[in-house]
């Protein structure tokens, strides 16, 4: 009857965690006679997490927009609607905790960022596709939006 463990590598306990951290795989586990080995990577919830603790200045901003909605019963069909390029999660700062990039009566340039879609854990910055005005903000911070999804009118 056996009563030792098969000692564990560290060397092969890196490379697998190396391929876990080079791949979009949250977890491996491998298993040789009587070794097995699993090495999990935490859920990528810890970025979204602290949403809510800035995500609260987000409708402050955009209840004047609420005001204005009867001018305009579909923000997709508005000219200056802003759509979204991708499906993700709409961020109204670059950071949490950090002031947000617009708020309602900005004026922005062209090309200024407006608000970022995170997709596949890459944070896309959506510039503004002309100069003007931020006259609504349809999206929360945190937010999950679509493609084509309005996020802003810049009038």
């Amino acid at each position: 009857m056996k009563t030792t463990k098969p000692a564990i590598d560290p060397a092969l306990v890196r490379e697998i965690a190396n391929l876990l951290s080079e791949s979009d795989l949250t977890e491996i586990e491998v298993q040789h006679e009587d070794l097995r080995i699993r090495v999990v990577r935490a859920a990528p919830t810890v970025y979204a997490a602290p949403a809510p603790a800035y995500a609260a200045p987000a409708p402050v901003a955009a209840a004047p927009a609420a005001s204005a909605a009867p001018v305009s019963a579909d923000p997709a069909k508005h000219p200056g609607v802003v759509p979204s390029p991708m499906v993700g999660t709409a961020y109204l700062a670059p950071e949490p905790g950090a002031r947000a990039f617009i708020e309602v009566g900005t004026v922005v340039k062209e090309g200024q960022t407006l608000l970022i879609v995170e997709a596949m854990k890459t944070m896309n910055a959506i510039p503004a596709p002309r100069a003007g005005t931020v006259t609504r903000i349809l999206v929360n911070n945190g937010q999950p939006v679509e493609y084509g999804e309005p996020l802003v009118i810049v009038e």
